[in-house]
């Protein structure tokens, strides 16, 4: 049994490594287990390859219009192997920024699993056990697998940066996040998409009218979306697998990716005989200041019902660190938190969907909405649309909802987002001078 410690951290990704370097930095006492790669899924199979992928998909796109434009016609197909060269190279040096400030911060780190004995005990998988005041459960998540036939023989999203080619032909199933924006990706790389959609529209946690102008946008660059079909099967065909669903084709696939969502990765932490309370769907149970129904045991990120969001996890964790160790009480306000898609254009939200706040605010809810093609795409005579929305409540029109779809509304968020959290009104907006000739413009225009 070792006590060197105050704080025992289980989990090396976002919010793990947050938690126990704003521990460190307060002065505790912290071992941190991490059995794979530092970073968990967002560094090594998520936000950072996947923006990777985004990226080189958006190059091959620039350079598909530069014939159009008048420069000298290309080969611009990407060399997957060079380029996941550098992805891999970008990620190997997040991997040694973080083992460097890990030794700069004296925090101890064990390529071990481990699990809960007691509210108070973590057993590695080597047999040693540490002890300390506090524990922070930080496992992530991992891809599901819907129960159907033949989904063993599917890929996953963790699959898919294994890939060093573009498939031929590929579907997706599932319309949420991870398959509109490998849809995307795939598409600009040369692949033949469909996507299989169980609902009626894509990411539904989105404003409907903008998913609908994306889908549309899918559409025109060749993607074929298949809304309102449940798949039920997946068959081996020859050296390619079909897709058994209403409406599909019988030609099979080169590769599915299954995107249908994912699952809290608990299952060996032992939270049974530590007396951690979960839900119905595996998440551990936390309050708003991250503390389980255990005294001492703390949980961050993808483990917990928390949006499932980088920022989030890290957000979340060193706000727990600072009131643990750092007298400072300010838990993570949940409320207006932006995200974006990254598909092919990026789509963005912060606030209340439009839906949302009729239902929440009723009549006194005011929209307003601006439809356009950005200026490189009209240039070339692209069919893509960008959509730009605002909600609004109330005599004084204070903005509640920011929704945008079309180029660069991943950069053009962040700061409409620091706006709307102050209470900005539609007034604020209109007296706002435009940066002309901008996408972003258009949200100070609207009226």
């Amino acid at each position: 049994m070792h006590s060197d410690f105050d704080l025992v951290v289980i989990g090396g990704g976002s919010g793990g490594l947050a938690g126990a370097f704003r521990a460190a930095e307060h002065g505790a006492r912290v071992a941190l287990l991490e059995p794979g790669p530092l970073g968990g899924t967002c560094v090594n199979a998520g936000c950072v390859p996947k923006k990777a992928m985004w990226l080189a998909a958006e190059v091959a796109g620039k350079l598909g219009f530069a014939a159009r434009l008048g420069f000298p016609a290309q080969d611009c197909a990407l060399d997957w192997p060079t380029f996941i060269a550098h992805r891999q190279r970008y990620i190997a040096n997040i991997h040694a920024s973080y083992q460097q400030r890990l030794e700069k911060a004296g925090i101890a780190l064990l390529p071990l699993r481990g699990r809960l004995t007691g509210p108070d005990t973590v057993e590695c998988e080597d047999g040693v056990r540490l002890q300390a005041r506090r524990l922070l459960l930080a496992t992530g998540g991992q891809p599901v697998r819907p129960d159907m036939p033949g989904a063993e023989l599917a890929a996953t999203s963790d699959d898919f940066f294994h890939w060093t080619a573009a498939p031929a032909r590929v579907a997706l199933v599932g319309g949420g996040y991870i398959a509109v924006e490998l849809a995307g990706v795939l598409q600009a790389l040369g692949s033949a998409v469909e996507v299989f959609v169980r609902g009626q529209r894509l990411v539904d946690s989105f404003d409907a009218q903008l998913t609908a102008q994306l889908a549309e946008d899918y559409r025109q660059a060749g993607i074929r979306i298949h809304f309102g079909c449940s798949v039920e099967a997946l068959e081996q065909a020859g050296s390619g697998l079909r897709v058994i669903a209403p409406g599909a084709d019988e030609a099979p696939f080169d590769e599915v990716l299954l995107a249908t969502g994912r699952r809290p990765d608990t299952g060996t932490l032992g939270l049974e005989a530590a007396g951690v309370k979960t839900d119905k769907r595996g998440h551990i149970v936390v309050d708003e200041r991250h503390d389980t129904n255990v005294d001492g045991i703390h949980a961050v990120g993808d483990v917990t019902a928390d949006l499932p969001l980088t920022p989030v996890a890290i957000a979340a964790a060193r706000r727990l660190m600072d009131r643990l160790y750092g007298n400072r009480d300010r838990p993570l306000d949940a409320d207006n938190i932006a995200t974006v898609v990254f598909s092919h254009p990026p789509m963005g939200k912060v606030g209340l969907t439009e839906a949302a706040a009729r239902d929440k605010h009723g009549d006194a809810v005011h929209v307003l909405t601006a439809g356009f093609r950005p200026m490189l795409h009209a240039l070339v005579d692209s069919p893509q649309r960008s959509l730009f929305k605002l909600v609004c409540v109330g005599a004084e029109r204070r903005v509640v909802g920011i929704h945008l779809l079309g180029e660069a509304a991943d950069e053009i968020l962040q700061g409409f987002a620091v706006a709307l959290k102050r209470g900005i009104t539609l007034d604020d907006l209109h007296d706002t001078v435009a940066i002309h000739p901008t996408s972003a413009e258009e949200v100070v225009l609207m009226r």
